[in-house]
């Protein structure tokens, strides 16, 4: 029978809990960790060479849904209980909604430093200190809103923009594409700063600190939020029946993306699994 993943507005106390202390364990066991050395190892950009698969490519979402399965193994592993809860950022905009509270994933960064002192991943509690990362910082950090420069998180508007585009992805395949469902839901858009930031992109900014960048993981948020991302994939399949994870073929030699992106049928690594196999996850789980 699928379990249930729900939105974390509604979690119960308990469940919050159990959620949370299924975490912590985790990074106990140094488990945690890496699952933040994966992500950083694949976090591959357009500049770069070989094989993108994580990001700026049209495996994003079913890599991502990949990785959280597997963060949710773990998690239930630990307490059978427990799934993934996913925050939904277009109703819950403020630095004071759930996610933010005490007893789940804390709130904002002091100034200054912006270390995160309040709920269970604070530094100063000693069961959260960052191992893995592109910096040297050791504590959780947040900056909500971009206190120096502030932005929003994205509307309902901006992310019905992304869900009613009917094609899954076009060429070139990455980052530069200004049409598909999964780079105007994963948000790189043309310009520089703010406004060059949509959805996924954005709330990554919004949150700022250690969300930013590769090691993004380190904060507990991330899993939250690419659930979110995760069920607007589940919708986009729902309104566009017939639509497909593209590309369904691999581009051929002479094309710039050749051996660049992953096609439908091909393996998606690190796993022995290929985007088609992703694409229905019913029998797993599904979202309340």
């Amino acid at each position: 029978m699928a379990y249930v993943r729900k939105n974390v507005a509604a979690l119960t106390r308990q469940e919050k809990r159990r959620f949370v202390d299924a975490l912590l364990e985790l990074k106990r066991r140094g488990e945690y960790d890496e699952f933040v050395r994966m992500h950083i190892h694949y976090f591959t950009p357009d500049g770069e060479r070989g094989l993108r698969t994580a990001h700026m490519a049209p495996s994003f979402l079913p890599w991502h849904r990949r990785f959280l399965l597997d963060l949710e193994r773990a998690l239930r592993r630990v307490d059978s209980s427990v799934t993934i809860p996913y925050w939904d950022w277009t109703r819950d905009r403020t630095t004071t909604s759930v996610p933010w509270r005490d007893d789940l994933l804390g709130g904002n960064g002091r100034p200054g430093d912006r270390r995160v002192t309040t709920g269970p991943f604070a530094w100063a509690h000693g069961h959260w200190t960052l191992r893995v990362g592109v910096t040297d910082g050791t504590f959780l950090t947040r900056d909500l809103g971009r206190s120096h420069d502030p932005i929003a998180l994205p509307t309902a508007a901006e992310l019905e923009w992304a869900l009613k585009d009917p094609v899954y992805d076009v060429a070139p395949w990455d980052s530069t594409v200004t049409k598909g469902f999964r780079n105007k839901l994963e948000g790189w858009g043309p310009g520089r700063g703010s406004t060059s930031w949509r959805n996924h992109n954005r709330v990554h900014r919004w949150v700022g600190g250690t969300m930013l960048g590769a090691a993004s993981v380190n904060d507990p948020v991330f899993w939250l939020h690419h659930a979110f991302l995760d069920l607007q994939w589940t919708r986009w399949q729902r309104r566009h029946r017939t639509g497909r994870y593209l590309p369904a073929q691999p581009p051929g030699r002479g094309d710039a993306q050749h051996g660049r992106v992953v096609a439908r049928h091909q393996k998606l690594p690190p796993w022995d699994v290929t985007p088609n196999q992703l694409e229905d996850v019913s029998r797993i789980y599904r979202y309340a």
